[in-house]
């Protein structure tokens, strides 16, 4: 018998791992894969340390704008897969998520593919073990994974956004299961995004971006070809950053992200390199009411050759290192949802 007092209704099921299964998918609760069953004993476990203040509401969750509270974030903790020593990088990610800046109630029901990416920093991606190089976007780590799918859990069984219903999304995509990813600092030369977003070196933080999709860019160490095809990849024509100068995100492996460095780039002189090159003419759009949402920057007379950027400033093009160091030459591009801002949030530290 739990020494906790749930506020969450408690169900009798036999204990049989393919009858809960079947039981979650008939209610709604269910991503499509195994879940763990939410014993009290697990999430007691997962609420050591929270056993006080359980009942807190962290975020109220859209679409329905229902309240998130610790002990919800534990349920579906434990139906994901995570371990408990998750929890302050989940309390955390769910006040990233709920932020206004974010628009969770935009990305939770509209028919682009979105989905929140979760990008962690600082050493506690060491004390949980977060993959941050070779395979960091999958598959087989397991708190990339968990995190990354309790979030999602918490979207259904919380927010509502069950597919169909109210997440419109035309096609989904692979990231709406989970993403979650540490960025590679040891290997960078730069300053991680934390730092870089106005926290400390020694500080943990997680930083949530809105993300429609990814795709590889086999790239050079000729440092002007690479920037030349980084730029041209994020600045696809179509993509909603242009129609709402979103935040795209650029994923370098340490390898390049060297040799960009060598070759005289910072953070501050590529974003505006490619800030520049991702300029494309109205002409190449479907028509100029595709920048409606932008209206007020632009203005509505759109010649022809007008170049639009793909973001309102350099600085909207976020930079990351992650993956592994040596002969790959592979980078990855993450168009946003445009309609978006990241949120970074400092993770406590537990005594």
């Amino acid at each position: 018998m739990s020494s906790l007092t749930f506020l969450s209704d408690v169900i009798e099921l036999s204990d049989d791992l393919e009858a809960f299964n079947d039981y979650a998918i008939a209610q709604g609760w269910s991503d499509g894969l195994p879940l763990i069953p939410p014993t009290e004993a697990r999430v007691e476990r997962m609420l050591r340390g929270y056993e006080r203040t359980s009942a807190s509401v962290i975020a109220h969750l859209p679409v329905e704008e229902s309240p998130c509270s610790i002990e919800k974030i534990a349920i579906n903790a434990v139906m994901a897969g995570c371990k408990p020593d998750y929890m302050p990088l989940l309390i955390a990610t769910v006040q990233a998520v709920a932020d206004p800046a974010f628009n969770l109630t935009g990305i939770q029901a509209t028919t682009n593919p979105v989905a929140p990416m979760i990008i962690v920093n600082g050493p506690i991606r060491h004390r949980l073990n977060i993959n941050s190089s070779y395979g960091c976007f999958g598959p087989g780590w397991q708190a990339n994974a968990t995190i990354g799918r309790a979030l999602r859990l918490l979207l259904i069984n919380v927010g509502g956004a069950i597919p169909g219903v109210q997440d419109m999304s035309v096609m989904g995509q692979p990231g709406k299961y989970t993403m979650c990813v540490g960025e590679n600092e040891e290997a960078s030369p730069w300053e991680p995004l934390h730092v870089e977003r106005g926290l400390q070196p020694t500080q943990s933080a997680v930083t949530v971006v809105g993300v429609s999709g990814c795709f590889n860019i086999l790239g050079t160490r000729r440092a002007a070809a690479m920037v030349r095809e980084i730029a041209r990849a994020l600045g696809h024509v179509g993509s909603n950053d242009y129609r709402f100068a979103g935040q795209p995100l650029c994923a370098l492996n340490p390898t390049h992200a060297e040799s960009l460095a060598n070759s005289g780039y910072d953070k501050a002189r590529l974003k505006q390199a490619l800030f520049e090159l991702a300029k494309r003419p109205v002409r190449e759009f479907s028509s100029p009411r595709f920048f409606e949402p932008r209206s007020r920057e632009l203005g509505d007379d759109l010649p022809d050759d007008r170049l639009i950027a793909l973001t309102e400033h350099p600085e909207d093009v976020f930079i990351m290192v992650a993956g592994g160091s040596g002969a790959g030459v592979h980078n990855l591009c993450l168009p946003s949802f445009g309609n978006t801002r990241a949120v970074t949030v400092a993770v406590p530290v537990l005594s």
